[in-house]
């Protein structure tokens, strides 16, 4: 009887033990159910103004070096982020919103007029055909009231639409405010972040990689493409007088991300309509400039741009992330399309190489 003692004792500090550690793996387990928990709730929070912020957290990024120069000169981080946030304001913000409100407006017309017409040769032929309504300016007077019409038609498109024109507004609040706190508190709000997330370190930086990689692929590689494409295509189409030049020269910029066909989309249409209207030296001087001088832009600038802005995702999976993206979650899904993919593809890599390297691990560990 007296031998039983000790090994009951030992039970049932054994037992007492096993309890401890169920107690304290339960209290975990339900920290890490609330927690998960209040991370969906933020992320439900914050979801309407994800654009923002996202589009804040890229911009910082590619801020920075500029940022480093400029702290130097002003002697505060504070200062130079305050100044680089106005001079983006000032030089991005409203001259992209007033040509958006025209190219919108202008859109809308030419899409009014295209589907009113009786088939698809008359729907080409009033490509070529200047509008009653529509004239490229050729003096400072022509172009204020170009400016003011269009101008007016934008304010109509936005007064049709005041909610969404106000959740624009707060969204660019948001952004201006969000890319000025990343720029002068970004280092040690990643720290913290890199300090409580869950995962692993060196997984977290990978994604992080992926996640600037695709800004800075979206806003300098692809987004000086287009740019780039759009203001010389405006400027030819002006030159040949192609009419409504000032919207399908944008819509151009935009069709150069589709992969194969490109530009051709849109200057292929113009040049047909040039030719059914008797307009045969200026279709064939469109084609002329569309395959050498709009095609050529992309095929020398994208990879100069690409290096500026590399985002590793083949052409197909861009342009399809980018229109399902559209489709998915409308205009904005062509910057969220790209994003989720990219990480989607960057977290399988890391997934891959952490189940190769584990059992290796177990190996040398056994041994």
């Amino acid at each position: 009887m007296g031998e039983l003692l000790p090994e009951r004792r030992a039970a049932g500090a054994g037992e007492a033990k096993r309890g401890t550690i169920l107690h304290t793996l339960s209290r975990h387990s339900a920290l890490w159910w609330v927690t998960l928990a209040l991370a969906a709730l933020a992320l439900y929070v914050c979801w309407p103004l994800w654009p923002a912020l996202v589009l804040a957290v890229w911009t910082a990024g590619v801020a920075r070096p500029l940022l480093v120069r400029v702290e130097r000169r002003l002697k505060g981080r504070r200062r130079a982020a305050a100044v680089l946030s106005l001079l983006l304001f000032l030089l991005l913000a409203t001259p992209l919103l007033l040509m958006t409100l025209g190219v919108v407006a202008g859109a809308q017309e030419l899409a009014a007029t295209i589907r009113s017409a009786a088939s698809t040769k008359s729907a080409l032929e009033t490509i070529a055909t200047p509008s009653s309504d529509w004239s490229s300016p050729t003096s400072f007077s022509e172009a204020v009231e170009l400016a003011r019409r269009f101008g007016t038609q934008g304010v109509d498109v936005a007064s049709k639409l005041a909610g969404v024109a106000a959740t624009g507004l707060v969204e660019l609040f948001i952004y201006f405010a969000a890319a000025y706190t990343f720029l002068v508190d970004g280092r040690a709000l990643w720290t913290w972040l890199r300090r409580h997330s869950p995962l692993e370190p060196a997984h977290l930086d990978r994604l992080t990689a992926a996640f600037h990689e695709t800004g800075r692929g979206l806003l300098v590689g692809l987004g000086l493409t287009v740019l780039t494409q759009a203001v010389v295509a405006t400027g030819l189409y002006l030159a040949l007088g192609v009419p409504r030049a000032w919207v399908l020269g944008p819509i151009t910029g935009l069709a150069g991300v589709v992969p194969l066909i490109g530009s051709a989309l849109v200057w292929v249409p113009i040049a047909v309509g040039f030719a059914l209207t008797g307009h045969d030296v200026k279709a064939l001087l469109l084609v002329v400039l569309g395959l050498g001088v709009i095609s050529t832009v992309d095929h020398l600038l994208r990879p100069v741009f690409a290096r500026l802005g590399a985002l590793k995702m083949p052409t197909l999976l861009l342009f399809v992330s980018v229109f399902g993206g559209v489709a998915a979650f409308g205009p904005w899904g062509a910057l969220l399309g790209p994003l989720v993919l990219r990480l989607t593809l960057e977290a399988l890599e890391v997934h891959g190489e952490s189940t190769e390297a584990r059992p290796k691990g177990s190996d040398s560990r056994a041994r």
